[in-house]
């Protein structure tokens, strides 16, 4: 809610991205949340693999396993276009933004007892938008080598193109009793966690490309003969990324020494692999948690702190 300053802050953001901060200052807002909740989003999303999106946290000063073309790049580019997307549209709807309001007017029937209403979030103001801010950067020079910058904006076109198809009816019933004789209707986008988990199905099925010439231009083709074609629904990666399991800093591994694993899991989270096979040290730990609840009236819930010690295992 702080209103941004021109001359001061503006001068904080990269070259490409200055002007645009200066002529919307509104939005600025929006974008520094937006920037944080993609952060916060990539390390909830990774947090059991043993590249758990740390190397966020120095953003904008990248590792080389964000800057480097490769699939971790791929996501966090593509959720960065879809969370300052759905930042923006978002803000329109709630009415923080002077320059934009709710999204347009949906046409057909909303179904059964239902009837158009409420504010939709404004899509199409947040993807012109947000595209302008999310793909500035890929305009620096340090961008155009290896395709870096093709694969850059195609990223974040899947970013907005999985927001864009999370855009759904949305209702809210009314009636005696909550009967629902009668809905009102929107248009809404789903929430970032479930962007968040889309684009990460997306980057494990990601597909190696090269950038190469074909006829007038050159285009992201697959690097292995047998894949199929890329689509705009596709996230797309130039190297592969280390195992990550020993430090690496050249290649951006920061390994997976004294990370916590899950001796019964048998995913990413299990102590086999999160540990690469080097084994685990065990230890016990005395936690506090609320126990005994109960409910009084009126109107509160009374519990008791307890005590437990539970097992903790953690990578050699």
């Amino acid at each position: 809610g702080v209103s941004w300053n021109e001359s001061q802050q503006c001068r904080l953001l990269v070259p490409e991205q200055l002007q645009l901060c200066r002529r919307n200052l509104e939005v600025m807002p929006s974008i520094v949340r937006a920037a944080g909740h993609t952060q916060a989003l990539c390390q909830q999303t990774f947090a059991d693999m043993r590249w758990n999106c740390s190397s966020i946290r120095r953003a904008p000063r990248f590792g080389p396993d964000l800057l480097r073309g490769t699939r971790e790049a791929a996501f966090v580019y593509a959720l960065a276009a879809a969370t300052v997307a759905h930042g923006i549209a978002r803000a329109c709807a709630s009415g923080e933004l002077p320059l934009c309001s709710c999204g347009p007017g949906t046409p057909g029937d909303p179904g059964p007892g239902g009837r158009w209403g409420g504010c939709g979030d404004n899509l199409s103001f947040g993807l012109q938008l947000g595209a302008a801010f999310a793909d500035s950067s890929a305009k620096s020079s340090r961008l155009r080598s290896h395709g870096s910058r093709a694969t850059h904006l195609h990223n974040s076109g899947v970013g907005r193109t999985v927001l864009s198809d999370s855009l759904d009816t949305k209702c809210k019933c009314h009636g005696v009793s909550g009967s629902c004789s009668v809905k009102t209707c929107w248009k809404g986008l789903s929430s970032l966690d479930e962007i968040a988990s889309d684009l990460k199905s997306k980057y494990l099925a990601a597909i190696k490309v090269s950038h190469r010439l074909v006829g007038p231009r050159k285009q992201l083709i697959p690097k292995e003969m047998d894949s199929r074609p890329v689509t705009e629904t596709d996230l797309v990666y130039l190297i592969n990324s280390p195992d990550y399991c020993t430090p690496n800093l050249q290649l951006g591994s920061l390994g997976t020494q004294d990370r916590q694993c899950n001796k019964s899991s048998v995913g990413s989270a299990s102590c086999d692999l999160l540990c690469c096979g080097r084994g685990y040290n065990t230890y016990t730990e005395e936690v506090e948690e609320r126990c005994h609840c109960r409910y009084r009236w009126c109107c509160s819930v009374v519990c008791r702190t307890c005590r437990r010690r539970v097992q903790r295992y953690v990578c050699k």
